[in-house]
């Protein structure tokens, strides 16, 4: 343990000098910058509201101050529906003239509120609520409850929430794998792990320090994916222990790997064509539609489907308890490849 305690101190000093490391540290504000910009905005979108007043309805004005839900005025309805088609607004409201003098004679005038085929359903049901407020508002009376939509389904999500694992998998496999791979193939390309021969510290010893640093990488770097996606979820702990699985299952890939490839371009190689293997269940958690136990056949599934359901769903343990068993079921079994790994490496350094 004393040796392997120095071996792990001499990684945490001269492992941030590799460029992989600050890739690694970096990746996670890129991925999570172009996705959700691209795909859905920094932020999550607000409610759009598109309305049409032919009378000077209290509604109209109401809605413009309304915090959350983003209301514009338009002046005809033509307009107003092709905007709602294009899914330019979540949805639209026509207030004819007289509206509010109907509501407050007891009349019950049509409301004419139009939705987006397009549009987040929980946003549909968000203006749908408020507009009924806003009327009862008119009407002179108090809305009876205070609405929460909580979408239990994930037909709900937008594409930008689905694009999580992926920015998790990237943060948590270059940090987890790549660099403890490419710091073992430098280190045989530069003789440094046959001087370690000549002390009393073994080869195996450099490696486990070596995945050590790799957990502990991986785990910040996928911590940095959640915090910048706000995707802690309300089980921090769980999610803690779902990335900490998925680092230390990475690692030991990224020692197996480095252990084995000869070169750097091997290890490029290697990767290159591994990566498919190891990332290919994101697809599944972008289009839902696809067969989902494709996804199963991946060793990565089985941490990002918890973090994917405690980021989104506010899952709890016992909710992701069956995948997280799995998750640690893996780890065990690459342990011995890991030993494997090691003794064969050593071996072909003597």
């Amino acid at each position: 343990m004393r040796y392997f305690l120095a071996v792990l101190k001499r990684e945490i000093r001269i492992g941030p000098r590799s460029p992989f490391v600050y890739w690694a540290l970096i990746l996670p504000a890129f991925m999570t910058i172009v996705l959700q910009g691209v795909f859905g905005g920094l932020f999550e979108p607000e409610p759009r509201l598109a309305i049409v007043d032919h009378g000077s309805s209290e509604i109209t004005s109401a809605a413009a101050r309304l915090e959350g839900i983003e209301v514009t005025v338009l002046d005809s309805d033509a307009d107003l529906y092709a905007a709602v088609e294009a899914n330019d607004f979540d949805a639209g409201l026509i207030l004819r003239d007289g509206f509010d003098d109907a509501v407050r004679a007891g009349e019950r005038p049509v409301l004419e509120f139009h939705v987006g085929g397009g549009s987040l359903a929980s946003n549909r049901a968000v203006l749908g609520v408020t507009t009924i407020d806003l009327v009862r508002t008119v009407e002179g009376s108090t809305p009876p409850v205070d609405v929460e939509v909580v979408s239990l389904s994930e037909s709900d999500l937008n594409f930008a929430q689905r694009t999580i694992p992926m920015v998790v998998i990237m943060a948590v496999a270059v940090a987890g794998v790549f660099i403890p791979a490419s710091s073992i193939v430098q280190e045989k390309m530069d003789r440094t792990l046959s001087a370690v021969l000549v002390t009393p510290a073994r080869v195996g010893q450099v490696l486990w320090a070596k995945l050590t640093l790799g957990v502990l990488l991986a785990v910040v770097t996928g911590m940095m994916a959640l915090w910048l996606n706000d995707a802690f979820g309300s089980s921090p702990w769980v999610m803690v222990l779902a990335l900490a699985l998925g680092s230390i299952m990475m690692a030991e890939v990224g020692v197996a790997l480095g252990s084995w490839a000869p070169d750097q371009n091997t290890l490029f190689a290697a990767w290159k064509g591994g990566a498919t293997l190891i990332i290919f269940p994101i697809i599944f958690f972008m289009f839902p539609s696809l067969p989902q136990w494709i996804a199963k056949l991946g060793i990565t599934y089985y941490f990002l489907q918890p973090i994917f359901d405690l980021a989104l769903f506010d899952a709890g343990f016992a909710d992701v308890a069956l995948d997280l068993g799995i998750a640690a079921v893996i780890c065990l079994a690459l342990v011995p490849a890991v030993f494997k790994a090691g003794s064969l490496l050593e071996r072909r350094l003597t």
